[in-house]
């Protein structure tokens, strides 16, 4: 039980730390592009089964492969703040889920 409200308080409200940190003038709308990266779970959809509480995620589901990683940091260079907003909440969301694996 703890540690998912471990996981799930870093999968939203981390993001609106970061939005109100990152993106002043657009907190709010970044909070909620950086929450909606959370989308990136539908790759457990391809797995059987969906949802193993010991599979670890990270390098287990094609969105959380260290090549998916990559692109999300690549994405930080894209000169638009919506976008940095999405390759930030896509990278946090993989940290969450190492942290999880960790803990």
């Amino acid at each position: 039980m703890f540690t998912h409200i471990i996981h799930y308080s870093l999968h939203l409200l981390v993001p609106v730390l970061f939005g109100k940190l990152l993106f002043k003038s657009h907190w709010w709308y970044a909070s909620l592009i950086m929450i909606s990266t959370m989308l990136i779970d539908l790759d457990h959809l391809l797995s059987s089964p969906i949802f193993d509480p010991n599979r670890c995620s990270i390098g287990f589901h094609p969105l959380h492969t260290i090549w998916a990683g990559v692109l999300y940091g690549i994405m930080l260079i894209i000169p638009s703040w919506k976008w940095r907003a999405v390759a930030i909440g896509c990278l946090w969301h993989l940290c969450t889920d190492l942290i999880d694996c960790l803990i």
